[in-house]
C-alpha cells in the first residue's frame, strides 16, 4: 500500500436552544416512523425499545473554518441564507420509556449503508435482515440491555437507496458559471468471471464520463498488483454496454465494454475524465451535526423533538460514543483528524470513540470524486485514495519520511478517549505497525487518551463464538477460511470505554505488538519464525508503503487528485506481529481462541492461481492441529497435537473455562460470555 504526501440524570443539561443562523445544524428532524421494536421485549432492567426511522435536513455555512475543509463545498449551490443543503435517511433504537434508558448515545457509523455496528454488540452472532426482529440485534446485546439510545445515519452520498440501507443526499458541485465540474477519476477492477461489460462501478452510483472518446482515457490490465501495466489499445473498447461483444455495443457514459473480453481476476484499471462531483466531504459534517443535535438540542429550527429529549426544556444524553469498523473505522480517523468532533458551537460532539479494523488507513471521502467504498490493500488498489497516510499516529509526532508533524488528535478541548483495535490482517493489508512504529523503524508514542488493542492473528471482521466452528473451504485462497473471532472482546471493550468516559476507570493497557518488547518483527523476521506447518508457508509478500503524490491540489487532509496513478516516492519500513510457536500472533490481546487453541489462526491467505503470491484479500487461514502425537508425526508437524495439549474432552473443557476466567479478570470478557465458551466447549466434539 501507498500514501501520499460520570453522574446522575440530576446533572442531565438544560435545553441548550437551537443553534445560531448561519451555525453548521440539523434544521429539520423529522421521524416518519415509529414502530415496536421486537416485538416489545424487555433488554433487561431498561424494558422495551422501539425503532425510528426518518429524514435529517442540515445545512453547513461554506464560510465556517470548520466546514471551509470540505472539498467543493464552496462550489455547492446555496439557499437563500448562503448554506449548502443536504439530507440523510437516520435510524434510532431507543427506550420507550426513556426515563430507564442510561441516557447515554451510541453512534454505529454504517459500512457502506449498512448498520452494523450495533449488531457487533451481540454475543453469539446477530444479523436478522428484519429490522424489527430481536435476531436483528440479539437477545443480549450490550447497548439495549444497558440501556443506550442507538443511532445510525446515512453518510455515503453515491449510494442507490434501497430498503433497510442507509445513504445521504449531497449536493452536485459545479463550476461558477453552472457548467459542469470534470476531472480525471481511477477505478480498478477484478472480474469474478470472462465477460465483455462491466458497468463504471457495480452497486453505486457511477460519476459518468465526460468524454466517451477512448483516446482520451486510459485502460490498462495486468496479472497481479506487481505486474507491470499493459494499455489496452484505444480502438480495442468503448464506452458502452455490449453483453454479447462488439456487436451488441449500445454507447452509454456509465458502462465499459472490451472488444476482446474482460479476463476473470485479472487485474484493470481505468482512468477517465469524470463529471460533477458530489460533495462527499459533507459526510464528516452528518455524523458531526446529528450525533451533536440528538446530544445537546431539545428541538429543531421547525419545532420537532429531538426524539430523546426528557421535555422540551430538557436535553435527555449525557455521555455519547461513536464507533466504526473497517471503513468506518478509516472513517473514525479521519472524522477525527479533520476536526469534526468540535460542533459549530465548539462543544465536543463524541466522549469516546471505537475504532476496528482500520489499521494505519484513513478513508479520504473528503476528495473530488470520491468513492469511498473502495480501499488501498495489498492485492488490489494498493496505491489507492483510501490509505495509510501521514499522519498515522494519535499523538502528534513527525513522519520522517515525508517531514510532516501531526497527529490524529491534536485538540485536547475536544478530542474524545479512543480505542482502537485491530486485527492481523491490518498489519498485513493497512500497514498497523504505523500506529506504534515509524517509517524508519523507530517506536512511537501512545498518547494517554488512546488505548490500541491487536486482536491477533485475526482476519477482517469480529464475528461470535467461532473457536469451534469448522473453517470454510478455501475458494480462490491457498488455506482453509478462518472463521473470524473477536466479538466478544468488543462486547468487553464497549463497557470499559463508558467506564473510562463516564466514571474515569481507566481501561486495560493497550495490548499491541511492539518492538520494545520483541513481539514485533519485519516480514523476513516472519518468516523464519513461522513453524514448518505442512502446505502452509508463509506470505511472500505484506502491503508495502510508499509516498504518492497525486498532484498539487491533494493533500493529507483531502483534495482533487490531477496525477493518476500517482507518482511513487520513498518507502516506509512495515511490520508483523510477531508469532508463537504454533504460528499464532503475539503481543496483543491473547484471546480464548488463541489461548486455548486448535490450530494455528493467521491473519493472512495467499492467493492461487494466476494472482499468487498476492495475500487473498480479506480472508484469513487456519490450519488446525493433528488429533494425536502419532498423527502429527506422520505429518511431519511440528506442533503439539490436541491430545498432547488438552489429555481428553475434560481436559479441553477444563482449559476454556480458565482461559475464560483469565480473561474476565483482564477486563477482555464478560461473565456472561465466558459463560456461553464454556457451554461451547462442553457441548463441543473436541477430544471425545
Amino acid at each position: 500500500m501507498n500514501v501520499i504526501r460520570a453522574c446522575g440524570i440530576g446533572a442531565l443539561g438544560l435545553l441548550s436552544g437551537v443553534s445560531q443562523l448561519g451555525d453548521a445544524r440539523v434544521t429539520r428532524f423529522v421521524v416518519e416512523q415509529t414502530r415496536s421494536f421486537a416485538g416489545g421485549m424487555a433488554f433487561g432492567a431498561t424494558g422495551a425499545y422501539e425503532r425510528l426511522d426518518g429524514t435529517a435536513y442540515m445545512e453547513v455555512n461554506p464560510s465556517d473554518p470548520l466546514d471551509a475543509i470540505i472539498v467543493n463545498l464552496d462550489k455547492a449551490p446555496r439557499n437563500a441564507s448562503g448554506m449548502v443543503e443536504f439530507s440523510t435517511q437516520f435510524y434510532i433504537l431507543k427506550p420507550v420509556d426513556l426515563a430507564k434508558g442510561n441516557h447515554k448515545l451510541w453512534y454505529g457509523i454504517n459500512n457502506r449503508g449498512n448498520p452494523v455496528e450495533v449488531q457487533f454488540r451481540a454475543f453469539p452472532n446477530a444479523g436478522s435482515t428484519d429490522p424489527l426482529s430481536v435476531n436483528w440485534t440479539g437477545a443480549n446485546n450490550i447497548l439495549l440491555t444497558e440501556g443506550y439510545a442507538v443511532v445510525d445515519a446515512g453518510w455515503h452520498g453515491d449510494g442507490i437507496f434501497r430498503p433497510n440501507v442507509l445513504y445521504a443526499t449531497y449536493p452536485v458541485a459545479k463550476q461558477p458559471d453552472g457548467s459542469a465540474i470534470v476531472g480525471p477519476l481511477r477505478l480498478e477492477y477484478t472480474p469474478a468471471a470472462n465477460t465483455f461489460t462491466m458497468p463504471l462501478i457495480t452497486g453505486w452510483r457511477p460519476y459518468e464520463a465526460a468524454d466517451t472518446n477512448t483516446a482520451h482515457s486510459t485502460l490498462v490490465v495486468r496479472d497481479r498488483e506487481s505486474a507491470p501495466r499493459v494499455t489496452i489499445a484505444a480502438n480495442r473498447w468503448a464506452f458502452g454496454s455490449c453483453p454479447t461483444g462488439q456487436a451488441s455495443l449500445t454507447p452509454t457514459t456509465t458502462d465499459l465494454c472490451l472488444f476482446d473480453g474482460f479476463e476473470a481476476r485479472k487485474l484493470y484499471e481505468l482512468i477517465y475524465p469524470a463529471k460533477d462531483p458530489i460533495v462527499m466531504g459533507l459526510a464528516y459534517a452528518v455524523t458531526r451535526d446529528i450525533g451533536s443535535f440528538l446530544r445537546y438540542e431539545t428541538h429543531d429550527d421547525a419545532g420537532n423533538a429531538n426524539p430523546l429529549a426528557l421535555s422540551p426544556t430538557a436535553v435527555g444524553i449525557r455521555r455519547a460514543y461513536s464507533s466504526g469498523t473497517s471503513s468506518t473505522g478509516m472513517y473514525q480517523r479521519d472524522f477525527l483528524y479533520l476536526g469534526f468532533n468540535e460542533d459549530e458551537s465548539h462543544r465536543k460532539v463524541f466522549d469516546g470513540a471505537m475504532i476496528y479494523t482500520a489499521g494505519a488507513h484513513r478513508l479520504f471521502a473528503n476528495v473530488q470524486f470520491a468513492h469511498p467504498t473502495f480501499y488501498s490493500r495489498q492485492d488490489i488498489n494498493h496505491d489507492y485514495t483510501s490509505n495509510s497516510v501521514p499522519p498515522f499516529t494519535f499523538a502528534v509526532t513527525t513522519d520522517p519520511i515525508t517531514g510532516i508533524t501531526d497527529g490524529i488528535l491534536k485538540r485536547p478541548a475536544t478530542d474524545p478517549l479512543v480505542m482502537q483495535m485491530d486485527g492481523g490482517i491490518e498489519f498485513w493489508h493497512w500497514q498497523a505497525s504505523l500506529n506504534v512504529v515509524d517509517g524508519l523503524g523507530r517506536p512511537v508514542p501512545v498518547p494517554g487518551n488512546v488505548r490500541l488493542y491487536h486482536l491477533g492473528s485475526t482476519s477482517h471482521v469480529v464475528e461470535g463464538v467461532s473457536v469451534l466452528a469448522p473453517p470454510a473451504a478455501p475458494g480462490i485462497c491457498q488455506n482453509p477460511l478462518q472463521t473470524s473471532f473477536g466479538r466478544a472482546t468488543a462486547r468487553a471493550l464497549t463497557v470499559a470505554l463508558d467506564q473510562w468516559a463516564d466514571q474515569g476507570i481507566a481501561p486495560p493497557m493497550s495490548a499491541y505488538p511492539r518492538l520494545e518488547n520483541g513481539t514485533l518483527g519485519t516480514l523476513s523476521e516472519y518468516q523464519a519464525a513461522f513453524p514448518a506447518i505442512p502446505g502452509v508457508p508463509p506470505p511472500a509478500v505484506q502491503s508495502e508503503l510508499t509516498v504518492l503524490d497525486f498532484g498539487p491540489l491533494f493533500n493529507r487532509q483531502g483534495g482533487i487528485q490531477t496525477v493518476l496513478p500517482p507518482a511513487l516516492g520513498s518507502s516506509y519500513q512495515i511490520f508483523q506481529a510477531k508469532t508463537d510457536r504454533d504460528g499464532n500472533d503475539v503481543g496483543g490481546i491473547r484471546q480464548i481462541e488463541l489461548r486455548v487453541p486448535l490450530g494455528t489462526n493467521t491473519g493472512w491467505n495467499v492467493r492461487t492461481g494466476i494472482r499468487a503470491p498476492d495475500l487473498c484479500g480479506l480472508s484469513g487461514g487456519f490450519s488446525p492441529f493433528a488429533q494425536t502425537q502419532a498423527e502429527r508425526l506422520a505429518n511431519g508437524d511440528p506442533r503439539l497435537s490436541l491430545q498432547e495439549r488438552y489429555g481428553d474432552h475434560q481436559g479441553f473443557v477444563a482449559a476454556m473455562k480458565f482461559a475464560a476466567r483469565d480473561l474476565v479478570a483482564e477486563r477482555f470478557m464478560l461473565q456472561e460470555d465466558a459463560n456461553q465458551f464454556a457451554i461451547s466447549a462442553f457441548t463441543s466434539n473436541v477430544l471425545r
